[in-house]
Order: C-alpha cells, then structure tokens, then sequence
C-alpha cells in the first residue's frame, strides 16, 4: 500500500521508499525524516498531499506519495 491509499487522520509506518534509483529524491526524503520505520500521517488530500513526519508537516505530490510503501 502507498501512501496515496492512506486514510486521513490515520497514523503509519513507513514500510520503504522506492525512488528507482533516484539518490537525489531518496536523500531528499530522508532528510525530511521519510525513512523506514518512521510514523507519518496524512493530514490532508487535495492536488497534492500534506503529511506529518515527527513534529512537522509537509506538502508532497502524488508522485513522491506514490514511492513511499505504508
């Protein structure tokens, strides 16, 4: 399941992140905090989706949504 299937408001463990290779994107999520076995909650889904990781909150696209397994 990734995280475009995430219910709002539910909080899940981050299972992996599949950036195909893409260390740019992949170091880019880590510093984030994107990173298996980390908790991250969807607080809101329009055009783009607005996560919680630890104590802060970010605005990602469906794209990168879809590379992180939950």
């Amino acid at each position: 399941m990734t995280l475009l299937d995430a219910e709002l408001g539910t909080e899940y463990i981050i299972k992996g992140v599949d950036t195909q290779g893409d260390e740019e994107l992949e170091s880019f999520l880590f510093s984030l905090g994107c990173y298996s076995g980390e908790a991250i909650t969807v607080v809101d889904k329009r055009t783009n989706l607005v996560v919680s990781i630890k104590d802060a909150r970010y605005n990602i696209d469906p794209e990168l949504a879809n590379a992180i397994t939950i």
